[in-house]
């Protein structure tokens, strides 16, 4: 870690804003998934929405004062939130309207099929979420994802998804999982030290108070 560097022990949006800040004094440029060079210093923002759409709305809003822009994966089957409440659908469009990207946060274990099962249910809830948002859904993020899917090449359901190699093997990749850095902190990334592309996966229930 070079000197000066932020280590985040505490999960909060001034502690993400720091984390932030650090990677882009570094060289890092935030970019959507579809534009991410691997050899360069792209940083991938992903936000999966698992509890809260509100903790979403606060980070989102957060991002917007920094002029950052990030992708936001929202479950259509969540059994915490209700995607199409009132309070729910406000903080979505508001997400929208701040210039983030919105995608389906899949969630794979609730299909036993093979993946031709997975692509049919995966195209069946884009659909929902296109119809909800009226635009296209083009990218897709996995939760609680089988291993065989972990570095799966193809586009599931025709679209990019979050654990494709170019997204998950070929960059540095990190995540806040239940509260702590369990690949590792950010800035300690060998992907970091060679100014590689990485794909940072955030909870916004963990760094904010929604």
């Amino acid at each position: 870690m070079a000197v000066g560097m932020t280590v985040v022990s505490d999960f909060t949006l001034v502690g993400y804003g720091k984390l932030l800040k650090d990677l882009l004094g570094l060289g890092y440029r935030v970019c959507r998934f579809a534009d991410v060079r691997i050899k360069a210093p792209d940083l991938i923002l992903r936000h999966d929405i698992d509890m809260s759409m509100s903790a979403a709305c606060e980070m989102a809003e957060f991002e917007a004062d920094l002029d950052i822009s990030s992708t936001y994966f929202v479950l259509v089957r969540s059994p915490l939130y209700n995607l199409l409440a009132e309070e729910n659908a406000r903080c979505l469009q508001k997400i929208i309207s701040l210039g983030h990207e919105v995608g389906l946060h899949f969630d794979a274990a609730m299909y036993d099929g093979g993946i031709d099962e997975l692509n049919r249910a995966a195209d069946a809830e884009c659909a929902i979420l296109e119809r909800f948002l009226g635009k296209p859904i083009e990218i897709i993020s996995l939760h609680r994802p089988q291993p065989v899917l972990l570095g799966y090449e193809k586009p599931i359901a025709g679209r990019l998804h979050s654990y494709q190699p170019k997204f998950f093997l070929d960059i540095g990749y990190c995540s806040d999982s239940n509260g702590g850095w369990h690949h590792g902190f950010p800035l300690d990334q060998s992907a970091v030290d060679e100014r590689r592309a990485l794909q940072l996966l955030t909870h916004p229930i963990w760094w904010t108070s929604g």
